[in-house]
């Protein structure tokens, strides 16, 4: 599986099994990750911080205070980057200390603070790893939601033989694909997305559009992306960069947009249309620009292609189609309106009149209607998170 797109922080303490966490770092870099590396004091005795700056070609974070440097909530900050952290090795004290909700590193500050899911890959002498008090923390950390690998069996740094053996990190890499796979994954999926504003052209210079930005389109066709999909991004004007691992095909009108779409519909499995094309254009293209005036001018705006109507007498019944909605009054009504005429599995709504919703922002909050009327609230929360929600709910419920 390709980690493309997935952040993940890397947590190594003081334990001679650091040596094969640099191996695990190039697994997750090979695969697409972004991974950060976060160590305590004790591990850079075991191997040095340098080693996996070169391999992440990022900087290892060790203090949480360093020397001469501005760090502010340093351990906040990386408790809220990843989408996964592995903390790998794991020892006895290390674990003690995340079981009590103690932060005595930077690392365990990071675990505390964090809600992100959290592997661990305990490491230790087989006489500690029997030790009840460190059965006990471990079965607490099980409890409290964390993934434990399996520790490995066989000969000890310290010339004992038993369990306590870090797992190898072709095992915790497999733990990591793991986590990001789901029943409902799209691996094998075709996804077709499409975003942004469409462009109508009134004259050469001037063209009636709309402020939509694209990130939310965008977002969705990334999360796809992180799920395994096979994902086509259809986007009209923005200033985005195509995000990693999306085949992006770039348009400007209604009518470029809707002909991508058909050429592309009969080999999707989903199509999510995020963009806002024009509902109108312009009856008539001046050649020239249109010359400015003293007296008041007009414009005679015929309707644009429905995309959406256009494919929903070729599609499949394997296909799930959702439309987005942008009302700005009886949102809910109207768009169950559009859900029922369009023949759509789910329509996702938002009114860009509310704070922090539709166009031109960072976060977004939204209603998924489905085709059965069941109705979902998505409280106000960054796009990508939206996306991410989006995406499971489509998927727990679109082919039933």
């Amino acid at each position: 599986m390709q980690l493309t797109n997935y952040k993940i922080i890397l947590g190594i303490t003081g334990g001679i099994a650091a040596y094969k966490s640099a191996y695990l770092a190039r697994l997750l870099v090979k695969a697409g990750a972004e991974v950060r590396v976060v160590m305590t004091e004790a591990a850079v005795k075991f191997i040095t911080p340098l080693t996996f700056e070169s391999l992440t070609n990022r900087e290892v974070a060790v203090e949480m205070f360093p020397e001469g440097r501005f760090v502010s909530a340093r351990h906040i900050a990386l408790a809220e980057w990843p989408d996964l952290i592995v903390v790998a090795p794991a020892t006895a004290d290390f674990i003690a200390q995340v079981a009590n909700g103690l932060c005595s590193s930077l690392l365990s500050a990071v675990l505390c603070a964090t809600k992100r899911k959290v592997i661990m890959a305990p490491a230790m002498n087989e006489g500690m790893y029997a030790n009840p008090a460190v059965r006990r923390n471990i079965s607490t950390l099980r409890e409290f939601g964390y993934c434990l690998a399996e520790v490995g069996v066989g000969d000890m740094a310290c010339g004992g033989f038993g369990p306590g053996r870090m797992a190898e990190p072709e095992e915790i890499f497999e733990l990591v694909t793991k986590e990001f796979r789901s029943e409902g994954s799209l691996t094998g999926e075709k996804i077709l997305v499409t975003a942004g504003p469409c462009r109508e052209a009134i004259d050469p210079v001037r063209f009636i559009s709309n402020r939509s930005s694209g990130k939310m389109g965008f977002a969705i066709a990334s999360e796809a992306e992180k799920l395994g999909g096979e994902v086509t991004l259809i986007t009209g004007p923005v200033s985005l960069p195509d995000p990693r691992g999306v085949r992006v095909v770039r348009v400007e009108t209604t009518g470029q947009m809707a002909d991508v779409v058909q050429e592309e519909f009969g080999f999707a499995d989903y199509l999510i249309m995020a963009a806002a094309p024009a509902d109108y254009k312009p009856k008539s293209v001046s050649s020239q620009k249109i010359k400015k005036t003293d007296g008041e001018t007009s414009i005679t705006l015929k309707p644009a292609v429905d995309i959406l109507k256009t494919i929903s007498s070729v599609r499949k019944e394997s296909q799930v189609v959702v439309g987005f909605s942008l009302e700005t009054e009886n949102e809910v009504e109207n768009s169950k309106k559009k859900l029922h005429d369009k023949k759509l599995d789910f329509i996702v709504v938002n009114n860009p009149t509310e704070e922090g919703a539709g166009f031109d922002c960072d976060t977004n909050r939204v209603v998924i209607i489905s085709k059965s009327g069941e109705t979902v609230e998505l409280d106000k929360n960054k796009k990508e998170a939206i996306a991410k929600k989006i995406w499971g709910y489509i998927l727990s419920h679109g082919r039933k």
